[in-house]
């Protein structure tokens, strides 16, 4: 059974990024897990766009009585929102600028979360409607601790992906590389190296009654 990957790039440098080589390590190691895998990339440095008066018109207007000038604003979106439905493992490699997500990682997420495609709304309140998938957040950080109280992208891209369904949420960090480089990424590396099939076997890894929202910290 081929297992489809999702690897999305937040980070904006292509050289000398530590996501990037994080997730492309993660990705070697879920290669290796696996028979058959097929591997979707979206690099957010290419550019994307934001979301403008004429997305949320098209947005929300009816798919059957959208105009063909809509359908073509929407069809960026509805690009990545089919990437995003049609993978089993989501790979979302990201630094923290600022406390936060990058705005490119912002402006994907915007993107792919629409009601009645990634979620909809119901007399008991929200339901995400991608379900049936795992999500590996790789973190990196020069001076913000992973799982903080200064850390707002962690909790944040936790919750937008509960959100849309996406339940199965881990985080593998390394941080606090500006005060101490080298040590977090070797950590997380080795964090990498103990993986064995879709979920950690830490018993650190097991999940909560809820939803698995464990941290993975180098």
């Amino acid at each position: 059974m081929t297992v489809n990957i999702l690897r999305v790039d937040g980070s904006m440098r292509r050289s000398g990024s530590r996501s990037r080589k994080l997730a492309s390590a993660l990705i070697e190691r879920l290669q290796g897990l696996h028979d058959g895998v097929s591997l979707q990339k979206r690099d957010l440095a290419e550019g994307l766009p934001f979301v403008d008066a004429p997305w949320i018109d098209a947005n929300f207007t009816a798919p059957s009585e959208r105009t063909s000038n809509q359908r073509s604003v929407l069809a960026y979106s509805d690009a990545l929102l089919n990437e995003l439905k049609e993978a089993d493992i989501l790979v979302l490699a990201t630094p923290i600028y600022n406390f936060g997500v990058p705005a490119a990682v912002k402006a994907w997420i915007d993107m792919v979360t629409r009601a009645k495609e990634a979620f909809r709304y119901t007399p008991d309140g929200p339901e995400g409607l991608l379900t049936g998938k795992t999500a590996y957040i790789v973190l990196t950080s020069g001076g913000t601790k992973a799982g903080s109280e200064i850390d707002f992208a962690w909790p944040y891209l936790r919750h937008i992906l509960g959100f849309i369904g996406i339940s199965d949420v881990y985080l593998l960090a390394s941080d606090l590389n500006g005060i101490d480089p080298g040590d977090a990424d070797a950590a997380a590396l080795q964090r990498i190296l103990t993986l064995s099939g879709l979920k950690p076997t830490q018993e650190s890894m097991a999940p909560r009654p809820s939803q698995r929202q464990e941290l993975i910290s180098a």
